[in-house]
């Protein structure tokens, strides 16, 4: 990862929490070993949040991962959720730095 400005720094802090505790498609938030475990995702959900994807973008992309890449079962209300989540960091985030 190159170096980030402290708000995007920010921003790809609270995407990683937000994979890792409220998305955890496999289960493995309780597990300490696998804190890392959703870390080849972050980039690019960082990525669509910073180029303004809407909810439906970055839930039909974690769809894709846990489904296509992880052979798990559809959960898309859950997805929405977690997209929802996303956009609400990244929110709130932007408007604590006054931007």
């Amino acid at each position: 990862m190159s170096q980030l400005s402290p708000p995007d720094l920010a921003l790809y802090r609270a995407v990683d929490e937000v994979l890792h505790y409220l998305w955890d498609p496999i289960g493995v938030a309780s597990i300490p070993g696998a804190r890392d475990e959703y870390h080849g995702y972050l980039p690019h959900i960082f990525g669509m949040l910073k180029n303004g994807s809407v909810e439906d973008e970055l839930a039909e992309y974690l769809s894709g991962v846990a489904t296509n890449r992880m052979g798990l079962s559809a959960r898309p209300d859950h997805d929405r959720a977690i997209a929802r989540h996303l956009l609400n960091w990244k929110a709130a985030l932007s408007e604590q730095q006054g931007q």
